[in-house]
C-alpha cells in the first residue's frame, strides 16, 4: 500500500467527544514513520502512527500542545503478523484513563513511555467535521503505509471495547475479526471491508460513506484468518544492506553488495509446498530455492540449503553446483515454481510450468528428476523456508507469489488453487502441494 492512501469528508458528527477507531494491518516495513488514520489540517491534528522505532502512536494535537498522547513502550516489528488495532476514545467519562483505552490483539495496553490523558469533554480532531478523514498515509503527503489493511471501522459517538470486533478462535486460540460486529456507526461511521476490488473504498456499514482510493490498492488473499507468507525484512543474509522490498514484502530487489539472500516468514516441518518466483532483472545473478534459515555468507552457502541458479540451471548447495546442468538459464520475466515434499526429502523447479531434469512432482520416494535434500531435523534447525539470493551486487529483481496471486502489482493470469483452494498461482499447483499460508501449515506443516 505504499504510496497509496484513502481519504474522506466527514459531516456534522453524532458527537465529537466519543469514538471508536478499529482496524487490522500487517506491516512490511517497520522501519519508516508510517500513519494508520489521521484528521486534521495545517499545524494540528489527530494520528494513529507506528515510528521509526515501531512503536504506536496514538495523539491529538491542537493550541500548540498535545491534548492527549500515548506511546506504547512494546514495539511491533512482526512482519508475519496481523495486529489488531483498536482505539477506544470517550473524553466525557469522568476518570481521566479511561478517556483513551488502546487495545492490540484483543489486550488493553498499559505499559507507555509517554502517557497524557485528555481533558473532559475535550473535542479531539478526529470527530470534528472541519478536517478529512485519511487511511495509510499523513493526509496524502507522506507517513505511508507499507502493508495490508483489513476490517477497518470507525463507530461516530460509540465507544467501544476491542472484544466488541474481534474474538478468540475456540480451536487456534489466535485472535480474529467478527466479520459482522454488532455496533452502531452513526454519522460518520464506516466499515471497510476491502471486499470489492474494483471500488476497494466502499462502505459496508449501510451509511455509504464510500472513500476515494489515491494510487494503486491491490486486492489479496492474505487475512488475519489466513496469514500467507511473504519474504522476511528482517533476515538479510551475509548484510544488512543492498535490499530493497517492495509490494507488501512480495517483491525484492537486490542492490550493490555482493551475496545477499533472504527467505520466507513461514517455515515448514513436514509436507509438500509449491511458491513461483519471477524474474523481473539479471536472472544470470538470481539464486532462488530453500534455506535451514541460518545466517550464512549466501543463499547455497550451506549444506542444507539449495538454490536454482539462474545463469546456468545448476542446483548449488554447500557452496558447489550438485548437480550442474540440472535445468536452463533463466530468462527475465520467467517463473520459476519451486516444489518442495518435505514427506520424501525431494525438491523440484520449474521453469513456466515445466519441470526441470525430467521432474515429476508426485513420484513420492521415487523422486524422479528431484534434488535430494537433508531430510528437516536439529541439523536443518528443524525447518525449510522458500528463499531469494544474489551472488553478485546487480540490481537483481524477483517477485514472489506465496499463494496471493500477484506478482508485483499485476494479478497472475490463471488463478490456479491448490487443493484446499487455497492460494492463486500462475501455474497447477502439482497434485499433493499446497501454498504457504496459516491454514495449510496448520493441517500439513
Amino acid at each position: 500500500m505504499a504510496n497509496t492512501y484513502l481519504t474522506r469528508s466527514k459531516s456534522s458528527p453524532t458527537s465529537d467527544k466519543k469514538g471508536t477507531i478499529s482496524f487490522w494491518i500487517k506491516r512490511s516495513d517497520t522501519t519508516s514513520e508510517q500513519a494508520t488514520f489521521v484528521s486534521g489540517g495545517g499545524s494540528i491534528d489527530s494520528n494513529i502512527f507506528f515510528d521509526t522505532s515501531s512503536k504506536l502512536n496514538v495523539y491529538d494535537y491542537q493550541s500548540g500542545a498535545y491534548q492527549f498522547r500515548y506511546v506504547t513502550s512494546r514495539v511491533f516489528r512482526d512482519p508475519n503478523a496481523w495486529y489488531h488495532i483498536v482505539v477506544r476514545i470517550d473524553t466525557t467519562d469522568g476518570t481521566a484513563g479511561d478517556r483513551v483505552k488502546i487495545y492490540v490483539n484483543g489486550v488493553q495496553e498499559t505499559a507507555f513511555d509517554t502517557s497524557t490523558n485528555p481533558s473532559q469533554n475535550l473535542t479531539p480532531l478526529f470527530f470534528t467535521n472541519t478536517y478529512a478523514f485519511w487511511i495509510g498515509s499523513y493526509r496524502g503527503s507522506s507517513g505511508y503505509t507499507n502493508g495490508l489493511y483489513t476490517h477497518f471501522h470507525y463507530t461516530d459517538g460509540y465507544a467501544y471495547d476491542a472484544s466488541t470486533f474481534g474474538e478468540t478462535d475456540s480451536t487456534s486460540g489466535v485472535w480474529k475479526p467478527k466479520t459482522a460486529p454488532s455496533v452502531t456507526y452513526g454519522t460518520n461511521g464506516f466499515f471497510l471491508k476491502f471486499e470489492n476490488s474494483g471500488a476497494m473504498g466502499t462502505d459496508s456499514s449501510g451509511n455509504s460513506n464510500t472513500f476515494t482510493v489515491s494510487g494503486t490498492l491491490t486486492q489479496i488473499l492474505d487475512t488475519p484468518s489466513n496469514n500467507f507468507a511473504t519474504l522476511n525484512p528482517l533476515h538479510k543474509g551475509n548484510t544488512l544492506t543492498g535490499f530493497t522490498f517492495a509490494n507488501g514484502n512480495n517483491t525484492i530487489t537486490f542492490g550493490s553488495t555482493s551475496y545477499p539472500y533472504t527467505f520466507s516468514t513461514q517455515a515448514l516441518s513436514s509436507g509438500k509446498w509449491y511458491a513461483e518466483f519471477k524474474v523481473t532483472a539479471n536472472p544470470n545473478d538470481v539464486t532462488i530455492g530453500i534455506s535451514n534459515g541460518e545466517k550464512s555468507t549466501y543463499l547455497s552457502h550451506s549444506q542444507y540449503d539449495y538454490s536454482y541458479v539462474g545463469s546456468n540451471g545448476n542446483i548449488q548447495s554447500n557452496q558447489a553446483a550438485s548437480p550442474a546442468g540440472y535445468g536452463s538459464a533463466l530468462s527475465n520475466n520467467d517463473i520459476l515454481g519451486v516444489a518442495m515434499d518435505l514427506d520424501n526429502n525431494k525438491l523440484y523447479f520449474s521453469i513456466n510450468g515445466t519441470f526441470q531434469n525430467s521432474g515429476v512432482p508426485t513420484s513420492g520416494s521415487t523422486g524422479t528428476g528431484a534434488k535430494s535434500i537433508t531430510a528437516p531435523s536439529s541439523t536443518t534447525n528443524g525447518v525449510y523456508h522458500f528463499a531469494v539470493g544474489d551472488f553478485n551486487s546487480a540490481a537483481s529483481s524477483v517477485q514472489c507469489n506465496f499463494g496471493n496471486g500477484y506478482f508485483g502489482t499485476t494479478a497472475v493470469a490463471s488463478a490456479n488453487a491448490d487443493a484446499n483452494g487455497h492460494g492463486k498461482m500462475e501455474y497447477a499447483v502439482p497434485s499433493g502441494y499446497y501454498t504457504l499460508n496459516t491454514k495449510n501449515i496448520k493441517e500439513f506443516g
